[in-house]
């Protein structure tokens, strides 16, 4: 009975690694939505959850429970493509794996092991999101969520948001390195709590250049006007020289509860594109979609194009989940002209979406605004209705 069962087991994992994936029967003409998950708790390997030795668990039962898959980090190396995303166990503690794939669409195999950090902070119960930068300095940077409990708050939700940063080569032996510090610059107080902190990949006047998310609270972003961003000359002691606003925050738009830097921007000839998430507030509670703006290759702190709306929002069962209408992205693959958004799903199972450098550099220069209020933006749509009727009746 016990070795029948863990045949089934072992041959139902191996069948869902194997199942290829396919692209949507949609069209917008800006991505291309993939028909599954290419990451779920289902992928786990069963070697994580159960005990198989007869003797211990005679009955085949899961010992350590996994809950979810989900906010990914990706980069492509030696040909082959990798996902270090947030595994959360039954327990509700989560931690980083590796998965493999020579696709970047199916197929991710997760290593034997998960990612063990180095245990350099006592107070940390918690780390998640991590943001994975292959830098101009050699160094592929992990930059994540290091969270803690809030000592100053009796309540036991109370919790404390810093970015944690890890350093590697080869995505097996990872460096631990000082928590991102904020100090006060000017007029302007330190961040009280940053989470969704991205290393920018390239130095920006011999610095380094992240992009952060100032937060008077855990939940709230409070007084933090949108995504930061701040240099720091010596990456090992990471203190922020100062903090900027780069995409504001707005009211009655898809950033106004707040938003947050998503994946590595990605280099085009005419700026870096951010692929990032907006957050409002509705009856039913926070919705999460992604936005996307471009900062100035020379100065990446200016935005000089912000397409209105948002980019990809929540469809069909990606609605569902333990956080129900939330899309999240922390990592995005560009493989020569192709560019691969690995985005999360209502903080359940991660999905792909796939577009060409050509595609997203057209849809974030060349859509328009948003103009911030309705009678404006009737008439902006109106005046597209009216250039297409106009066409059709010149054919």
């Amino acid at each position: 009975m016990f070795e029948k069962a863990l045949a089934e087991i072992n041959a139902e994992y191996e069948r869902l690694l194997a199942r290829k994936n396919s692209p949507r029967r949609e069209y917008n003409g800006i991505y291309t939505r993939w028909r599954h998950p290419v990451l779920t708790r289902a992928h786990v390997p069963p070697t994580w959850k159960y005990d198989m030795d007869p003797r211990t668990n005679p009955l085949l039962m899961e010992r350590l429970g996994v809950n979810a898959v989900f906010n990914s980090g990706a980069l492509k190396l030696s040909g082959k493509y990798y996902l270090v995303p947030r595994v959360e166990g039954s327990d509700r503690k989560s931690f980083f794996a590796v998965a493999e794939s020579d696709s970047p669409v199916d197929g991710f195999r997760f290593w034997d092991y998960p990612v063990v950090l180095p245990d350099t902070c006592p107070e940390e119960v918690n780390v998640y999101d991590l943001r994975l930068t292959q830098h101009q300095d050699g160094w592929i940077y992990g930059v994540f969520c290091s969270e803690s409990k809030d000592k100053d708050d009796p309540s036991l939700s109370a919790a404390v948001a810093a970015a944690g940063i890890v350093r590697t080569k080869d995505l097996k032996n990872w460096e631990r390195l000082p928590n991102l510090q904020t100090p006060s610059s000017g007029d302007a107080a330190p961040s009280p709590q940053q989470r969704n902190v991205v290393l920018h990949p390239e130095f920006v006047d011999g610095k380094y250049a992240f992009f952060t998310r100032p937060m008077d609270g855990f939940i709230s972003a409070g007084s933090g006007g949108g995504i930061g961003f701040g240099l720091c000359g010596d990456i090992s002691r990471p203190v922020l020289e100062g903090e900027i606003i780069t995409s504001r925050r707005k009211y009655h738009q898809i950033t106004e509860e707040k938003n947050g830097a998503g994946a590595v921007p990605v280099k085009t000839a005419k700026g870096w594109v951010h692929i990032a998430h907006g957050v409002r507030s509705t009856a039913a509670g926070l919705r999460y979609v992604l936005y996307t703006f471009a900062t100035s290759l020379e100065k990446p702190w200016e935005v000089i194009a912000e397409p209105g709306g948002y980019f990809m929002a929540p469809r069909r069962g990606e609605r569902a989940g333990d956080v129900p209408n939330v899309l999240f992205t922390n990592g995005a693959v560009v493989d020569g002209g192709s560019v691969y958004i690995y985005y999360a799903a209502s903080d359940t199972r991660l999905h792909v979406a796939s577009t060409t450098l050509e595609r997203l550099t057209d849809y974030v220069f060349n859509t328009p605004p948003d103009p911030g209020r309705s009678p404006d933006c009737v008439k902006q749509r109106a005046e597209l209705i009216k250039r297409n009727l106009e066409l059709r009746n010149d054919e």
